[in-house]
């Protein structure tokens, strides 16, 4: 039978809670109640049919407590006047969690709405908007919400994370919640203390004013010519953005590779180094403007990913030259493809002729669907060759 059964309506209020208008409704003071429930109730064929079906339903709907039935007679030729379910109503928002067993919780998010009431009104609305999440986050609720008011005492720091001094935090619980804390702040700041350039999760520092660990570029000479620390040959150095920026060394070329062990590996080339990749993000690199009069070459897989690396890497110099990512080197190495995971689809405006025309042939799948050349499958004398005709 298709008419409403009674864990039905309740299915209907869980609902109700699993979008947060429970609790939504608590913050904004909404007027849910007298709230109406869907109720398919049996027809005039039904009686005559299946009435002992509908006497059972009947009773099992008296049985509710929580919600309040409207009735209405109906008159049948051979069984006479029935008194059956019309409407049902939820009445308050007390009846509503009986229903479904939520009242210790509704109790738990009281206590956080008048803590934020109290504390820090302005996130009142992430609180309409997000009950739920709230409910997950209410044992560290007054940890957060400190954070918050010392941020609004301590605007843009400039200290580590490491040095916000508050009972029950630590670094580590500020990164954790760095998602919530984001949503927060941005409510609860004057936009005078956000950097809105900076977002997601791996800026939560830099864009409220923490100082951040520097970011930092591993590379090696490939020439002994090159003295870069006393007594150390061929020295494998990572130095922060700074200081990588203000070096100045007699060098003439630099090559970047994506691979640890081609990094290591490496063969020697007069007046070069070479640069441990980043992947996408050369923001540790961009501060180098030495990098300018240098030959600069990019070693990275052939796939959509290598290229697409290799176009945001010369959104910051735009002189960069692709090493061993040709036609000729990935139709030698067949026997070595592979599948690229989640290929990239736009286009890459900073990619030469012929890159483009690799790229788009990756892209479209016109030689082999997701094809991937990693460059630690290239031959290492393949590498030498090229290296020999530059």
């Amino acid at each position: 039978m298709s008419w409403t059964q009674p864990a039905d309506l309740c299915a209907q209020v869980q609902r109700w809670w699993d979008r947060g208008e429970l609790l939504a409704a608590l913050v904004t003071g909404e007027a849910l109640y007298p709230r109406r429930l869907v109720l398919k109730t049996p027809n005039s064929a039904d009686l005559s049919d299946h009435f002992e079906a509908v006497r059972n339903w009947i009773a099992a709907l008296r049985t509710l407590t929580w919600c309040r039935i409207e009735w209405r007679q109906v008159s049948h030729r051979v069984l006479g006047s029935n008194a059956v379910p019309q409407t049902a109503w939820v009445d308050d928002l007390n009846a509503a969690l009986g229903a479904i067993g939520r009242k210790q919780e509704a109790g738990q998010f009281t206590a956080l709405l008048t803590l934020t009431r109290q504390h820090q009104p302005s996130l009142l609305p992430w609180l309409a908007k997000r009950p739920l999440r709230a409910l997950e986050l209410a044992e560290a609720w007054p940890c957060l919400l400190s954070i918050v008011g010392w941020l609004q005492a301590h605007p843009r720091p400039g200290i580590y994370l490491r040095q916000v001094d508050l009972p029950g935090v630590d670094s580590k619980f500020i990164e954790t919640h760095r998602s919530v804390l984001s949503e927060w702040l941005d409510l609860a700041l004057p936009s005078i203390s956000v950097e809105a350039g900076c977002t997601g999760v791996a800026q939560f520092a830099a864009r409220y004013g923490f100082r951040d660990k520097p970011a930092r570029v591993r590379f090696r000479p490939l020439d002994d010519g090159l003295i870069m620390l006393p007594g150390a040959t061929r020295p494998d150095i990572t130095l922060d953005a700074d200081s990588f920026a203000a070096l100045d060394l007699p060098v003439r070329r630099v090559f970047i590779t994506e691979n640890e062990i081609n990094f290591l590996a490496f063969p020697d080339m007069p007046g070069s180094l070479v640069i441990f990749g980043a992947g996408y993000g050369w923001d540790a690199h961009a501060g180098a403007k030495w990098l300018n009069r240098c030959t600069v070459h990019y070693w990275g897989d052939i796939d959509t990913h290598g290229f697409a690396i290799l176009d945001q890497l010369r959104s910051r110099f735009a002189h960069v030259e692709s090493l061993l990512m040709d036609g000729a080197t990935l139709h030698a190495h067949q026997s070595a493809w592979g599948k690229e995971p989640n290929p990239v689809r736009h286009d890459l405006p900073r990619l030469t002729d012929q890159e483009k025309v690799i790229y788009d042939q990756l892209r479209d799948n016109d030689i082999q669907v997701d094809l991937r050349l990693e460059q630690e499958k290239v031959g290492f004398a393949w590498l030498q060759t090229a290296l020999g005709k530059l």
